[in-house]
């Protein structure tokens, strides 16, 4: 199908891309490539499983605003979903956060509220309830929303299953952010794939997982201070200074077969190499995943099947340490190709 009634028909369906130049050669090495989602990342399912959810129970009015806190790329998608439904978007997100997420929200029409940074997720969630609750705003509540994992049990899970139905599947290799995808599709995977093992991924700076943290809450569940397993880490959008509930949710249900700690520079180092060996354009989030991948990969018994979940597009980290030894002038090597040739004269 090539013709739809709106831009939000287009989410989901991502693609599946074999690995051929980075993998083991004793393996096969997928990945998803999440960035093929209309704005880019895979945050656009959750926006939509989301906002339709909350149409469907009446708890979103028409015309109603809506406000989340977000890291940036769950807001972008809500930025899209509210521009094409007619809502007013609010949304909330630390100052810290890279400036291209703020600018495509406000392109879209959304309002964005700044945080200190300092306050972390804590501090942006405090924010959102605050406003949510002085004007009547409808909180879609990411971190906690079941219809966040349903959409993924009903769309990512479903795409994966088809995918590697002749093959099957060995091991499926993701991070968290508000645990959303891994809990929407690990679990489906439990029920349908048994064979295929979760490995989860987490910044080696924030080991929340790893390191078997306990998360202070509020009577309401949400997090009450930062996680003091937790420090600042490059891996923008994934584990913020809390366990959200839906991650929590997913460790419990005990489908997780490993958990992968991933230091920034290697995520980094893993982007760019799947950008200049593969040519597939991705965030520093999925560099760490892809990452992990890699090292179940070696390990992995011959002959396995591997797939890594790659979140969201490169375009998301101009202004991050991914692209901060990428030069905007011509380097030397350049300016030599450039003198090589006189210029405006053509050979005849």
């Amino acid at each position: 199908m090539t013709r739809y009634a709106n831009i939000l028909e287009t989410i989901g369906r991502t693609p599946v891309v074999k690995i051929g130049k980075l993998a083991p050669a004793h393996v096969n090495l997928w990945v998803k490539v999440e960035a093929f989602n209309p704005l880019g990342s895979v945050k656009d399912r959750l926006a939509l499983g989301v906002i339709e959810a909350a149409e469907a129970s009446g708890e979103l009015k028409p015309g109603q605003t809506v406000i989340e806190a977000t890291s940036g790329n769950t807001g972008i998608g809500l930025a899209m979903v509210c521009a094409q439904k007619g809502y007013p978007l609010v949304v909330t997100m630390p100052e810290s956060f890279s400036i291209e997420r703020r600018k495509l929200m406000r392109f879209l029409g959304a309002k964005v509220i700044l945080t200190p940074p300092a306050l972390g997720a804590v501090g942006m969630l405090d924010k959102t309830r605050e406003l949510a609750e002085a004007n009547g705003w409808f909180w879609t509540r990411q971190f906690e929303n079941q219809a966040n994992p349903d959409i993924h049990s009903r769309t990512t899970a479903r795409e994966i299953l088809e995918d590697f139905k002749d093959d099957g599947l060995d091991y499926w290799v993701t991070g968290y952010g508000t645990g959303g995808t891994l809990k929407g599709v690990g679990r489906v995977l439990a029920k349908e794939s048994p064979k295929t093992k979760v490995v989860v991924c987490e910044p080696e700076l924030a080991p929340l997982l790893s390191s078997h943290s306990e998360q202070p809450r509020n009577p309401d569940g949400t997090p009450a201070a930062r996680n003091t397993a937790w420090a600042p880490h490059p891996m923008q959008g994934w584990t913020p200074d809390f366990i959200p509930q839906l991650t929590a949710d997913a460790v419990d249900l005990h489908f997780i077969e490993r958990v992968l700690t991933i230091s920034g520079p290697d995520a980094m180092r893993c982007s760019q190499d799947l950008a200049k060996s593969e040519g597939i354009f991705v965030g520093i989030t999925s560099g760490a995943t892809f990452a992990g991948a890699l090292r179940v990969a070696a390990d992995a018994p011959k002959g396995s099947t591997i797939l890594a979940m790659l979140p969201d597009t490169g375009e998301r980290y101009l202004s991050t340490p991914l692209f901060e030894n990428i030069p905007v002038d011509m380097n030397d090597e350049e300016q030599a190709i450039f003198r090589s040739t006189p210029l405006g004269v053509t050979a005849a």
